[in-house]
């Protein structure tokens, strides 16, 4: 596809610590059930997957936060689920249980079945990216993304989320060669799902490590973070001529931080519970941040609102050298009022200004 000049290129920039004037916003999960348009496109679609697999679904829902609010990056609409699905796993959503894969991988059988899907599987995944990139029109650039491979493995192994892991960390324990091979090819999968977002428009791209936070320290790195390095060192790293960001996050990985900035990444997604502050410190801007607003402050009122975004920002501080993409910890919550993400969105554009003078 023929590139098509950026309007509005500040997300892009501060990723990778240029000057911008003011500090950009976008939210994981912003296309999602707290819109009462997406809502009405699901029940159109008939189901999740529905969604997920129709070009014209995933970009209509994709596009819906950027009609309401002035957001700085599209994300793709789509789940990090769709990889297992494709390595034939067959997943499922149960109405109010989450996703469910009906063949979890728990043995040394079913490891030696695995293998790196065809990437034709996916191809509607690929197919949205188009759709989304032309209908965007250079407004905003659009994330692509991927989960980490601990993460699908947690999936994978489990069979569906999780309170204690146990089925996950007891292969870990027991059978370490096992889940090794299942995170290799995790991890070559996901290299390469993510080159094709790439190759079909995506302009940044984001691994979710969601469930890294879980394990010890010493195995997060063997187990987690070794294998997303392995990801991030596979990627791209332009098209068209311009850098394709990276973004790493793993939920609960703070005491981490100095060696996933390490890992190759661009920038590095902190959540709620980590001092911005502090965390500058300790990395001397030698990649980004992005975040970390606790997705529960949106329930506090305006007021509130507005008030914990000028604490990140002034956490923050000045900008420098350095690049701060502005976000919430986690993913926004299918029940948070639409105008608490106006009045978010309002405050960083009007406050942060004074931070890159």
């Amino acid at each position: 596809m023929s590139a098509k000049p950026l309007k509005n290129d500040v997300f892009l920039r501060a990723l990778l610590r240029q000057p911008v004037p003011y500090t950009p916003t976008w939210l994981m999960r912003q296309a999602g059930r707290y819109l009462p348009e997406y809502r009405a496109t699901r029940e159109r679609a008939g189901s999740f997957m529905g969604l997920a697999q129709n070009p014209d679904y995933a970009c209509e829902v994709t596009l819906q936060p950027l009609d309401r609010f002035p957001l700085d990056a599209a994300i793709l609409f789509s789940d990090i689920l769709t990889v297992p699905d494709a390595m034939g796993l067959g997943l499922s959503f149960e109405q109010g249980e989450g996703p469910r894969f009906a063949t979890p991988i728990r043995n040394e059988v079913d490891v030696s079945k695995l293998c790196v899907p065809d990437m034709a599987k996916l191809q509607y995944v690929f197919d949205a990216v188009k759709v989304i990139r032309r209908e965007l029109d250079g407004r905003v650039p659009l994330i692509g993304f991927a989960g980490s491979p601990f993460t699908i493995a947690c999936y994978m192994v489990e069979g569906k989320g999780s309170d204690d892991y146990r089925l996950i960390k007891g292969m870990l324990y027991a059978r370490p060669d096992l889940l090794h091979k299942i995170l290799e090819i995790n991890a070559q999968t996901t290299a390469h799902y993510l080159n094709a977002q790439i190759d079909a428009g995506a302009q940044a791209v984001m691994i979710f490590d969601s469930w890294g936070g879980v394990l010890a320290d010493g195995i997060f790195q063997q187990f987690s973070l070794a294998y997303t390095k392995k990801v991030v060192e596979m990627i791209k790293s332009d098209r068209d001529g311009r850098k394709v960001p990276v973004i790493v996050f793993t939920k609960g990985g703070g005491q981490w931080l100095e060696s996933i900035s390490a890992c190759g990444c661009d920038a590095v997604g902190l959540d709620w519970t980590v001092d911005l502050a502090a965390a500058r410190l300790r990395i001397q801007d030698k990649v980004a941040f992005q975040g970390n607003l606790d997705p529960m402050s949106l329930f506090g009122g305006e007021s509130a609102i507005r008030k914990e975004v000028r604490r990140v920002l002034d956490a923050y501080g000045r900008v420098g050298n350095g690049g701060h993409v502005f976000n919430l910890g986690h993913g926004i919550s299918q029940f948070t009022p639409p105008e608490a993400v106006a009045a978010l969105v309002d405050e960083v554009r009007s406050y942060s200004p004074q931070y890159h003078v």
